[in-house]
């Protein structure tokens, strides 16, 4: 066993001579195998109750029916977690499939599936080398990254505007406001009189 160790260390570890470490994995606590086992008849669940039936777990937090401590807490202050702006991070070293000349925008990362899921834009980081000109379109680029770009004879543009997200289209986005009508040619109503009784 010390030998086997010594030849993992001189050859260092790698895939195939990953292990365990020493009391990481433990047998399997063998139930309902007679009284002197020490797990039999009531295999270590106690007497009835809704813990000792088959399928009678408790979810997370559950206080048998009465106010949770996680609702009986005060909820204070504010969490800017919903207008946080998600960026995909993308290298220079991934963007060395990409043709001379050609242009790195969404579109063409999420074709090379370099890019995935709901994001805000695009971030170009600078790990890597880039060995010919791109056209980069991103949101954001670093500095290094940008300095690498230019060297290579590559350009930085803003990205196109997108469309927008709420399924609206570009007819009814651009839809003409109406002209506000002056006060002249608004139409006076003439105010009733109440005639009384006499």
């Amino acid at each position: 066993m010390k030998s086997e160790a010594k030849k993992e260390k001189a050859a260092g570890l790698r895939l195939h001579n990953l292990r365990l470490r020493p009391g990481a994995r433990h047998r399997v606590k063998r139930l309902g195998c007679g009284e002197s086992s020490g797990h039999g008849k009531t295999s270590g669940k106690g007497h009835k109750g809704q813990k000792a039936r088959s399928g009678g777990s408790l979810r997370l937090g559950f206080e048998g029916g009465q106010m949770p401590l996680i609702r009986r807490l005060p909820k204070r202050g504010f969490n800017n977690a919903a207008f946080h702006k998600r960026y995909a991070i993308v290298n220079l070293s991934e963007l060395a499939d990409f043709k001379s000349g050609s242009i790195v925008n969404e579109e063409s990362l999420r074709a090379a599936n370099l890019v995935r899921g709901n994001f805000y834009g695009i971030k170009i980081l600078g790990d890597g080398e880039v060995k010919h000109g791109l056209t980069i379109q991103a949101e954001k680029v670093s500095t290094a990254a940008r300095e690498k770009i230019e060297k290579a004879g590559g350009t930085i543009a803003a990205p196109e505007a997108k469309a927008p997200r709420n399924g609206a289209t570009e007819a009814s986005a651009e839809k003409p406001k109406r002209a506000a009508r002056s006060p002249a040619s608004r139409k006076v109503k003439p105010k009733k009189t109440k005639v009384g009784k006499k």
